[in-house]
């Protein structure tokens, strides 16, 4: 199945439809019985996707020899970090990451 997936995603390409094919390609499928399970970064995608995969399913049942094969996308929409913009938001974000900069703070008296 991941072979035929792969070969479409490069038809794909070839004929200039990359935004379809950078989606089937962004995260391996996975084959749970009949059904291919793909999972997308946020909803537009998804959608997006869910409008263009008549073409592929035809090719996929083709290929594969199984007319029960059907595609389920999912979102799996991870919350983006969030940016530090304060002095303080900053300090406590570097501070996170080095626990040390606060002994440094002490040590020096400093402020942020």
């Amino acid at each position: 199945m991941l072979l035929h997936w792969t070969n479409f995603a490069e038809k794909l390409k070839d004929k200039g439809q990359h935004i379809m094919a950078t989606y089937m390609l962004m995260d391996d499928p996975t084959l749970d019985g009949t059904t291919i399970k793909l999972h997308m970064p946020n909803e537009g995608s998804k959608v997006d996707f869910d409008n263009n995969k008549n073409e592929l399913l035809g090719y996929l049942r083709g290929r594969l020899h199984n007319h029960d094969v059907a595609i389920e996308v999912y979102v799996n929409e991870v919350v983006e970090t969030k940016y530090a913009f304060t002095p303080q938001e900053k300090f406590d974000k570097l501070n996170s990451i080095n626990p040390a900069l606060e002994l440094l703070k002490k040590t020096f008296d400093l402020d942020v």
